[in-house]
C-alpha cells in the first residue's frame, strides 16, 4: 500500500439539503469519481420502508451496499438511530480487507442517537467513523467515551485514522483531539483550522474533520462546488495518506 485515499461524508440520507430531491444516484457517482481507498459515510440509511413506498428509485438493500457496489468489496455498517420504519448510522467502504468491525452507542439521549464504528483493515490501520451529537455537554461525554474505547483496545494498529461529523463548531473538542489522543487533522495541517464543511451550498461551519496518527499527510481539501454544493447538505473532506517506512 503506498498510499491511501480517505473520503469522509455525511450524505443526509440520499437527501439534498432542503431535502427536497432524493439524490443517492448522483453521490454514488460523485463518491466514486474521487476514487478513495476508504470511504467513511455518516448519515446512511440501512432501511426505511416509508421512503421505500414514497421514492421509485429508493434501494431494496442498504444505502451503504449501494454505495459500495462493485468498488469497494468490504465494509461495515453500525445503526444508530432505529426507529418503527427503519434505522441509519454510520459505514466504512473500504477496498481493503476488514479485520474486524464494531459499532459503539454513544448516544447520551434518546432524540440524539449517535455512534462510533470501529474497523481495522489490512495492514494494521485502525477506522473509526463518528458522528457525534449537537450539544456540546454531549459531545464531551461521546468524547470520553471514544477516548476510552481506544485505550482499551490497545495501538496494536500501525496507523489510525478517525473521519466523521463532530458538530464541534466552535472547535471546542478539537484541542482536546490533539491532546488527548496524539493525533492531527487533515486539514488543520494544511490551513492551519478545520475546515467549514456545513451547509454544503455556502460552508460556514467546520463540522467535518479527519484525524489522524501513525501516517504521513499527502495531501487534504474539501469537495466543494459543484456537484457537491448539491448533493448534500455537508460538504465531503478527501485526505491522502502514506503508509511510513517501519
Amino acid at each position: 500500500m503506498k498510499s491511501l485515499r480517505i473520503l469522509s461524508y455525511n450524505v443526509h440520507k440520499g437527501f439534498s439539503a432542503r431535502n427536497r430531491r432524493y439524490l443517492l444516484d448522483e453521490i454514488r457517482e460523485g463518491i466514486r469519481s474521487v476514487n478513495a481507498d476508504i470511504v467513511f459515510l455518516q448519515e446512511v440509511v440501512g432501511e426505511n420502508r416509508d421512503h421505500a413506498k414514497r421514492w421509485e428509485n429508493w434501494v431494496d438493500a442498504g444505502q451503504f451496499e449501494y454505495l459500495a457496489d462493485s468498488v469497494w468489496p468490504h465494509f461495515a455498517y453500525g445503526r444508530n438511530a432505529i426507529y418503527q420504519h427503519g434505522h441509519h448510522g454510520n459505514a466504512i467502504l473500504s477496498k481493503y480487507p476488514i479485520v474486524n468491525s464494531d459499532n459503539v452507542d454513544v448516544s447520551v439521549m434518546k432524540r440524539s442517537q449517535r455512534g462510533l464504528l470501529f474497523a481495522q483493515i489490512t495492514p494494521g490501520v485502525q477506522l473509526v467513523c463518528a458522528h457525534m451529537g449537537l450539544l456540546a455537554w454531549e459531545r464531551r461525554r461521546q468524547f470520553k467515551q471514544l477516548k476510552h474505547q481506544l485505550m482499551a483496545r490497545g495501538s496494536a494498529a500501525e496507523g489510525l485514522i478517525i473521519a466523521g461529523d463532530f458538530n464541534d463548531w466552535q472547535l471546542r473538542l478539537h484541542k482536546h483531539f490533539y491532546r488527548d489522543l496524539d493525533v492531527r487533522e487533515a486539514m488543520t495541517e494544511i490551513q492551519g483550522r478545520p475546515a467549514k464543511s456545513f451547509p454544503a451550498p455556502y460552508p460556514l461551519l467546520p463540522l467535518d474533520r479527519i484525524y489522524y496518527k501513525g501516517l504521513v499527510l499527502r495531501e487534504a481539501k474539501v469537495l466543494r462546488g459543484e456537484p457537491w454544493r448539491s448533493l448534500s447538505d455537508h460538504c465531503a473532506l478527501y485526505a491522502e495518506f502514506a503508509l511510513p517506512n517501519r
